[in-house]
């Protein structure tokens, strides 16, 4: 069995590497999901409409700069 349950002090573990990790996932799936569905959308332009190449492309692009201007992080004021 574990040791004593006095040996547990509430709030002393260091969560760096958790942290670190939580964003990481969060940064992979909001970048990935963004470009994935970037790729998809030209992919259904190309293939299912009269689009053409050059109308899918530029729209699959477009779609992700736009993405990519309104996803990315915020520059914060330091706090006082």
């Amino acid at each position: 069995m574990a040791g004593a349950s006095s040996d547990y002090q509430r709030g002393t573990m260091n969560i760096a590497e958790q942290n670190a990790t939580f964003h990481l996932v969060m940064g992979l799936t909001k970048w990935g999901s963004l470009y994935l569905s970037s790729v998809l959308l030209f992919f259904v332009l190309l293939f299912c409409t009269h689009t053409g190449f050059l109308g899918s492309a530029g729209t699959a692009v477009a779609m992700a700069v736009l993405g990519t201007l309104l996803l990315r992080d915020k520059k914060t004021a330091d706090a006082h």
